[in-house]
């Protein structure tokens, strides 16, 4: 088989190993002085010293053929079934048989150098990818009651603290404890600018250093790691076949066996019914062996996936097998989840609105002096936001949760009051500033409201803002002709603010978990090929259930892993590259097959019409097979 299909039997480390590295130069140099043994034959033949030239031609077919020969009979044994090598060692031997051995051995060369270069062509399609692989330190410094200690990674656990200076790369995933600085984190998000990190914040392994020197507590074990996800995930994606790699490899076989026959009958037909002679005859049937060979369409399809593969890992986009790469090219609507993919999935301050007698920093000094104090997430939201603006917080006495409602505290004397409204009084917050609260949450605002001793004392509006990037890649979804939906658990104002917002062309509001596989089930029954965008455990059902499931890299691990492309970056214009991505892959894929079977078709009409000769033939068969394979790598280039 060719090296194309043998992607799949290496092993399950993506790393390319010295030993394949050094295959591909031994197979080359084995196919050049197989080129050099006949150039001396064919002299040695023309100064009329046969012997020696047949001598030399026996050595040029052992030395260019053992690896082909060896690497078809062992695969012939191994799955009970005929392949590409077989057909050219019996056209390789059938010439030599018939005395044509300077066309047998350029069979031989020309296949030996093929093989090489495939070789060759598919480690370079994996080098994007094994790249990463080296991008882990092998070693790190803890850091253990102040002594710092060169450790092994692997004696890492979580809890412990790493020293990560300028110009290193990050061991493990974890948090920044100590110090501030730019990370590199192009190796993970596939974004070339960096990213400026501080106390509390995440790093990932495999990222570089740049400026500071920081400390780092790990806070996950080495196999799961961001970066570690990223080698499974590819590793994954490496060894799974799309649906066109399958019907080629179930076709091959068959392919092998009818050209075995047709030779066979080609070996007796023309001799009787066309008059050839039995050397022409038996002639042309070597040469139909050799151009009928499928090598040029069986190398149509895996080159172009890996290099697909491997071009979307490199710009943040993982892709766990070529079958989800390949049903993207065809998607016809895409769904999205709400929270956290479409919105930034924390909920912002929008508006500050007071009483007249009232500052706005007042307020907010009130307010979030209370909030400080308490678990809800809304709370911790207006807390960042009136830090940010660098008011001064106070610690409120007689504090009191009132589940459900809000809280209540006194600050300097005076009792107040945070919460819904019909927690400070439903009629004075619908009366408040004309009734502004009724509008702002017809916005899919939420509305929080104060209450101080004199009445209302103002409002505070907070919403899941959408992603800055996310109109973008909407526009960009539309503009491939994809239709939009968001399924969203959200109420059908707050689903309709951000539908506007965003662009999307419809959306269902207040969806469980299994309403949203509902209308996957819909989406699929009426257009075919559909993908779902989600990031939390509840969207876990319905990524399963789309055609194409994408989760977003800052997702929940139980989304990661049920879903079949992973945004690294959280990046959602990603998403029309990656469509853009497996339309080109297709495309290639389609002139490969038509090219590859064109070329075969020419060659065999060529034969019968008795205008090919064996070494035209062999050119032209293997080199449309090695032009193909060039087609797919194109797709490596930026």
């Amino acid at each position: 088989m060719l090296a194309e299909t043998k992607a799949f039997k290496q092993p399950a480390n993506l790393e390319i190993s010295w030993l394949e590295k050094i295959k591909s130069h031994i197979e080359l140099m084995a196919a050049l002085f197989s080129g050099l043994l006949i150039i001396i034959g064919w002299l040695l033949a023309e100064n009329s010293f046969q012997t020696a030239s047949v001598i030399t031609y026996v050595a040029a077919f052992v030395i260019g053929g053992f690896a082909k020969a060896k690497e078809g009979i062992e695969e012939t044994i191994a799955n009970k079934e005929l392949n590409v090598e077989i057909l050219m060692i019996l056209a390789a031997i059938g010439s030599a048989i018939i005395g044509y051995w300077t066309e047998g051995a350029i069979l031989i060369f020309i296949f030996a150098l093929s093989g090489a270069l495939e070789t060759y062509t598919m480690n370079k399609s994996h080098k994007e990818i094994s790249a990463l692989m080296n991008l882990q330190p092998e070693e790190a410094v803890r850091v253990k009651n102040g002594v710092e200690e060169k450790v092994s990674i692997s004696e890492l656990f979580v809890g412990d603290v790493v020293l990560v200076k300028p110009g290193e790369r990050v061991p493990t995933d974890g948090k920044i404890t100590e110090g501030q600085t730019s990370l590199d984190e192009a190796a993970i998000t596939g974004e070339s600018i960096p990213v400026n990190k501080s106390i509390n914040d995440e790093v990932f392994a495999g990222t570089v250093n740049l400026r500071g020197t920081i400390m780092v507590e790990m806070t996950k074990p080495n196999s799961e790691t961001l970066f570690q996800k990223i080698i499974t995930l590819v590793q994954t994606a490496q060894s799974e076949k799309s649906p066109s790699q399958q019907f080629i490899e179930r076709f091959e076989g068959k392919y092998v066996k009818t050209v075995l026959v047709v030779v066979g009958l080609m070996l007796f037909i023309p001799h009787f019914v066309f008059g050839w002679g039995w050397n022409e005859t038996f002639y042309r049937a070597m040469i139909l062996l050799v151009v009928a060979s499928p090598c040029a369409l069986v190398a149509s399809i895996m080159p172009a996936t890996l290099s697909a593969i491997s071009k979307g890992a490199r710009n943040g986009i993982l892709f766990k097998g070529g079958v989800h790469l390949e049903n993207l090219g065809n998607l016809r609507v895409i769904a999205f989840d709400k929270t956290g993919t479409l919105t930034k999935g924390k909920p912002v301050v929008t508006d500050v609105i007071v009483r007249e007698d009232l500052s706005e920093d007042q307020l907010l000094t009130y307010v979030a002096s209370i909030e400080n104090y308490s678990n809800h997430p809304l709370a911790a939201a207006i807390v960042r936001y009136a830090t940010a603006k660098g008011i001064d917080l106070t610690k409120p006495e007689n504090m009191e949760d009132i589940a459900g409602y809000g809280v209540q505290a006194t600050i300097n004397g005076a009792k107040w009051k945070v919460g819904k409204a019909e927690f400070v009084g439903r009629n004075e917050a619908e009366q408040f500033q004309k009734g502004i609260a009724y509008t702002l949450a017809e916005q899919g605002k939420t509305v929080v409201f104060a209450e101080d001793e004199k009445g209302i004392a103002g409002l505070l509006t907070l919403k899941d803002i959408v992603r800055e990037e996310t109109v973008q890649a909407i526009q960009a979804l539309k503009k491939a002709g994809i239709r939009t939906v968001m399924l969203t658990g959200d109420s059908e104002k707050t689903a309709s603010a951000i539908a506007s917002e965003s662009g999307i062309d419809t959306y269902i509001a207040e969806c469980l978990p299994e309403t949203k596989v509902e209308q996957m089930k819909k989406l699929k029954e009426q257009f075919g090929t559909v993908a779902m965008v989600g990031d939390g455990i509840n969207d876990a059902p319905a990524l399963a259930t789309a055609t194409v499931g994408i989760a977003m890299g800052e997702g929940t691990d139980v989304a990661l892993e049920t879903a079949d492309v992973v945004l690294m970056k959280n990046d959602l214009p990603k998403i029309a590259e990656a469509v853009k991505l497996s339309k080109k892959m297709n495309r290639i894929i389609k002139q490969n097959v038509v090219f590859s079977i064109a070329v075969i078709l020419l060659l065999i009409a060529s034969n019968f019409m008795q205008s090919l000769a064996l070494p035209i033939g062999v050119i032209g068969h293997e080199g449309s097979t090695i032009l193909v394979i060039l087609n797919g790598l194109r797709l490596l280039r930026s």
